[in-house]
């Protein structure tokens, strides 16, 4: 069932609050409906390739690779945004299960999922932890959830997440006993390996009335072997440099590069900002591009986020990773995967 434990930091430390509120690790403006309105004009005078023109994939996962351990301890299959199931020394997690068709609060209406996944839910190998990082939709998705807790792969799944999503986690059908909420530095360990919340600086809620009241967080994996860094979702910030030191290096870092724009800056990475978190990190391993290629959250063509990392991972010497979506790759040390699917 895991142990939990905990520890407190300079800088990483326990996720504060205003009220119902939680805060970010450093002073954070979110956007409201004034920024919407700024969007507004840029949006309908927007003429980038937001959506790709012609059908993306199919892509599709052999299952069957599943069978056999990774002979390195360390296997991702990139599901496409953040969605991933990876293999480390021993433990298979399911990070942010995103499979509904649209990352929205509606069925019919908002962003679209610009290829289907490259495997149905029912394919999953048996799962040891799912992953949710926080409450947003294009990272919790309810089909998904709902559809989760009914495969047998699923029954002896650990969920792991920030504080206060397990009440839409059960809410959703999960299992209230098998829900570890973590608050930033706690720790649960499953497996062997210890799955670390830390900060991150972004915002929680699934309405305009509901916001921060969830905590939002990345996570750190430590294995017997590997370490494994997942940013989830979130703006610059100096704790990176302190997260690298506390709990690097890192094998592979996870940094979000998509839906990025000047206007929310101070929550979205981008290319830039992906590429300065890895280096503040520690700047060691690969770094894995996530958030990007499925679903329109930005105002920038949807191919801008990958074409711009690659430019600025020659430019600094940035050994990326970036597998096709659903490809079960294996991590090796010093072995970059860049592939052109997305050309």
């Amino acid at each position: 069932m895991g142990t939990l434990v905990s520890g407190d930091r300079t800088v990483l430390r326990r996720a504060r609050k205003a009220g119902r509120r939680f805060l970010n690790p450093v002073p954070t403006v979110i956007g409201g409906l004034s920024t919407m309105f700024k969007v507004l004009p840029h949006y309908l005078m927007n003429k980038a390739e937001t959506v790709p023109v012609r059908a993306l994939g199919p892509f599709h996962t052999g299952v069957s690779m599943y069978d056999a351990a990774p002979a390195s301890g360390l296997r991702v299959t990139w599901m496409g945004h953040s969605s991933m199931l990876m293999e480390i020394d021993g433990l298979r997690v399911l990070m942010d299960p995103m499979w509904d068709e649209r990352a929205s609060p509606m069925r019919w209406a908002g962003p679209k999922r610009f290829f289907a996944a490259p495997m149905r839910l029912e394919e999953l190998p048996p799962v040891d932890v799912v992953l949710v990082s926080h409450d947003h939709y294009d990272h919790l998705g309810e089909a998904t959830i709902r559809g989760l807790v009914r495969l047998a792969s699923m029954r002896e799944a650990r969920w792991v997440t920030s504080l206060g999503v397990g009440e839409l986690l059960r809410g959703f059908g999960v299992d209230a006993a098998r829900i570890s909420e973590l608050d930033w530095t706690q720790s649960v360990s499953v497996c062997g390996v210890e799955i670390t919340a830390v900060p991150s600086r972004h915002f929680s809620g699934r309405s305009l009335f509901n916001r921060f009241e969830t905590l939002w967080s990345a996570f750190v994996f430590r294995g017997l072997k590997h370490r494994v860094y997942f940013g989830a979702d979130s703006g610059w910030w100096e704790g990176f440099a302190e997260i690298g030191a506390t709990y690097g290096p890192f094998d592979l870092t996870m940094l979000e590069i998509g839906a990025f724009d000047a206007l929310w800056n101070a929550i979205h990475l981008g290319p830039d900002g992906a590429a300065r978190a890895f280096e503040a990190l520690g700047g060691k391993g690969l770094m894995m591009p996530i958030h990007w290629g499925l679903f329109d959250l930005a105002l920038h063509a949807w191919r801008q986020p990958i074409t711009a990392m690659l430019e600025i991972a020659d430019e600094r010497g940035i050994r990326l990773w970036a597998p096709e979506p659903g490809r079960p790759t294996e991590v090796v040390s010093g072995v970059e995967v860049r592939s052109d699917w997305w050309r």
